[in-house]
């Protein structure tokens, strides 16, 4: 439950009261792909300060919505990550990203591994894809994350595939000008069938922008 609670019984206003405070979302958007020690949310949320941050995560974690645990040796370290309930948002968050990317931004800052890897799910063309059948290794920045285009439809999963078709290692910075800004592919296909992974890149067009 937030500090400033919505008397109203209404499901939107109860669900609100759970993750409707500035920064829940996003700390649930970071956590979609698997848990991550408070270092990463804050790298991931670099204009949240620690104070705000900390205290999302108690209020997510006493509503269900997170837990924190530590992992065993040799890491040791405490994380944070999403429970059943948590997970349940997702189509939420991807559905709210969808209609949000048509927005103006007039942000300069940098998206996310995971904020990246989440709008490459929301761009996604069915039509582009028409019938590519392929699964492509994405190493981003240090995060690896297995990419399955089937049947007009994308999967973006955390992990390594067994046999992918192409393997694309870059930063999150690089990865977004070539998934958005139209750049063209250097060095960054490091395994694989280039042709493929380039073709896999151009299946993101750029939202158009509503205005009013």
């Amino acid at each position: 439950m937030t500090d400033r609670a919505y008397d109203d019984p209404c499901g939107i206003a109860r669900a609100l009261n759970l993750i409707g405070e500035r920064w829940a979302l996003l700390v649930v958007r970071e956590l979609l792909f698997g848990p991550k020690r408070f270092t990463d949310l804050k790298a991931g949320l670099p204009t949240a300060s620690q104070n705000v941050l900390s205290h999302r995560l108690k209020e997510l974690e006493r509503s269900g919505i997170l837990t924190r645990r530590k992992l065993g040796p040799p890491a040791s370290a405490w994380v944070y990550e999403l429970t059943g309930r948590g997970y349940e948002l997702r189509p939420v968050i991807i559905e709210l990203a969808k209609w949000g990317c048509h927005a103006p931004t007039a942000s300069a800052a940098t998206l996310s591994v995971t904020a990246l890897m989440l709008a490459m799910l929301t761009t996604f063309s069915p039509a582009l894809a028409g019938d590519l059948d392929a699964t492509y290794d994405l190493h981003v920045s240090g995060e690896h994350f297995r990419a399955v285009v089937a049947n007009g439809k994308i999967e973006i999963e955390p992990g390594d595939a067994a046999e992918p078709d192409a393997v694309i290692e870059t930063d999150a910075v690089a990865l977004r000008s070539i998934v958005f800004g139209g750049r063209a592919l250097a060095n960054e296909v490091i395994a694989g069938d280039k042709r493929s992974a380039a073709r896999f890149l151009r299946l993101f067009p750029r939202p158009e922008v509503i205005t009013n």
